[in-house]
């Protein structure tokens, strides 16, 4: 049986998990690879903290996500994609409350960051 999102490590194997498969997808690999290039290990990091923010209550968290997004070429099929990663990889290792929550809020944060980007199709 899957466990829960309760720790460090958890959010670490799920950031790590999520970033393989967006690093294999077609569309969504060209993007994040052109703006990444060679600091994946601090973008991990800083996902790491993100979403340890976000479920852990960490505090480690203190950047505006909305900046660095503003500025992509991206459209909604790219969210959609990206939900559809992200909700998969949680199904596919944790089961519970937080991880939930966190298929939600990633939605929510979907949501918000197409509107705040203007992104319509």
């Amino acid at each position: 049986m899957r466990e829960d999102i309760r720790t460090e490590e958890d959010i670490k194997q799920l950031v790590h998990t999520f970033y393989d498969k967006v690093r294999a997808d077609d569309r969504l690999s060209v993007i994040f690879n052109e703006v990444i290039k060679d600091n994946w290990d601090s973008h991990l990091q800083t996902m790491c903290d993100f979403w340890s923010t976000l479920l852990l209550y960490s505090g480690r968290y203190r950047n505006d996500p909305m900046s660095k997004h503003k500025v992509l070429p991206v459209d909604s099929a790219h969210f959609g994609k990206w939900i559809e990663l992200f909700q998969e990889t949680i199904d596919e290792l944790f089961s519970g409350e937080a991880a939930d929550a966190a298929k939600k809020r990633a939605a929510n944060i979907a949501r918000v960051m197409q509107t705040v980007i203007g992104v319509t199709k």
